[in-house]
């Protein structure tokens, strides 16, 4: 029978920190006594995990998959939970999450501020951990963006409505976090190239003092605004040394 199993309690996804310990719950009744049985899903294949028979499943983060649990009884029906995501973010500043997280949302990643020409693609991205795992929603500004309830938001063409203030809401049952809010500027492709040119270049400022007036001449500046105006200027900076 498609109800002689009844599953009262999902497993919940979650989004936590290499190394992080937790536990994924599922509960269910029957007619009979249950068995239950847990698989992981890396990629694409799907695996039954040894040993992981209990309602419960203890679990330390090590990368992102999928899990469900298989539910049986003794009379051959079987029942599977929903599958749930353990997104696993390798990478966590330091001091993240605090020592006493509790599950609500902590923003790992901000979105960063964008200059796209008409036509264009616009992607924005934010990344949060949360227990269980947090939902998105995206603001342009303080305007709800109804399709955009995902860590990345995308607008394949840009028009020039699309410039503004954006960020993201981040929330779960334990509450809500916002990212910072960045500014999005959509201009026209027939804007000047020296324009563009000038809003993306960088400049590097470097001063070498050798005289002081109750200290040696050193030698070591001038060797070193040499050295690192050649290292900045491979790396696209118009330098400007001055010495004393």
């Amino acid at each position: 029978f498609s109800t002689a199993i009844t599953i009262t309690e999902q497993p919940v996804s979650v989004s936590v920190p290499v190394g992080y310990t937790f536990t994924l719950r599922c509960r269910a009744q029957g007619r009979t006594s249950l068995q239950y049985q847990w698989f992981c899903q890396y990629q694409s294949d799907c695996c039954l995990i040894p040993g992981a028979t209990n309602q419960d499943l203890p679990i330390i983060a090590e990368q992102t998959q999928l899990y469900t649990c298989r539910v049986n009884d003794l009379h051959r029906n079987a029942v599977f939970s929903d599958w749930v995501k353990v997104e696993v973010h390798q990478c966590v500043a330091r001091g993240l999450p605090p020592r006493l997280w509790q599950g609500e949302p902590v923003i790992v990643l901000n979105p960063s501020e964008q200059r796209v020409e008409v036509g264009q693609p616009l992607q924005l991205q934010c990344a949060a951990m949360g227990v269980p795992a947090p939902s998105y929603q995206w603001y342009r500004n303080g305007n709800l963006l109804e399709q955009q309830k995902r860590k990345k938001l995308w607008i394949s063409h840009t028009k020039v409505s699309d410039s503004g203030t954006y960020l993201c809401c981040v929330s779960n049952s334990h509450g809500e976090h916002w990212t910072n809010a960045v500014d999005v500027h959509i201009g026209e492709q027939s804007q000047p190239t020296s324009l563009l040119h000038i809003t993306w270049c960088k400049i590097a400022l470097l001063v070498g003092n050798n005289c002081y007036q109750h200290h040696p001449n050193l030698l070591a500046p001038v060797r070193d605004v040499f050295e690192l105006s050649h290292l900045l200027e491979h790396l696209g900076f118009q330098v400007v040394s001055l010495l004393d």
